[in-house]
């Protein structure tokens, strides 16, 4: 029985449970599966980690106060987070993993960091 890659077609020696020639073709055979049904999950985790990076850029200490324009200019986008948490006061953080605002008055925001 003569196995073959499946990525090229290629004669295969070696192991009986081989499927690939080389590493280049078991990633390209991979990454090929992969480009299209995870597409959209890896747009909202690259997302996700762009805003968990300029909240954790601008957060400096446990807690900071920016200016919407600010969180802006640096691409960050409010529709982007992974949960929310609702004070018993009714005020609502929004996190990114552990990094965290919760809107205020007059276009600020309040950064904090949750404790992981």
């Amino acid at each position: 029985m003569n196995r073959t890659c499946i990525e090229c077609g290629e004669r295969l020696i070696g192991r009986s449970d081989k499927k690939f020639c080389s590493d280049s073709c078991r990633n390209a055979h991979n990454n090929a599966l992969n480009r299209d049904s995870k597409n959209h999950v890896r747009n909202v985790n690259n997302r996700l980690r762009k805003n968990h990076r300029i909240l954790e850029a601008l957060n400096t200490g446990d807690k900071t106060k920016v200016k919407k324009p600010t969180l802006q200019k640096h691409g960050f986008l409010f529709d982007y987070h992974t949960s929310t948490y609702t004070t018993q006061n009714g005020h609502t953080y929004f996190y990114v993993y552990d990094q965290g605002y919760l809107p205020l008055d007059h276009d600020f925001y309040l950064l904090v960091k949750k404790d992981v």
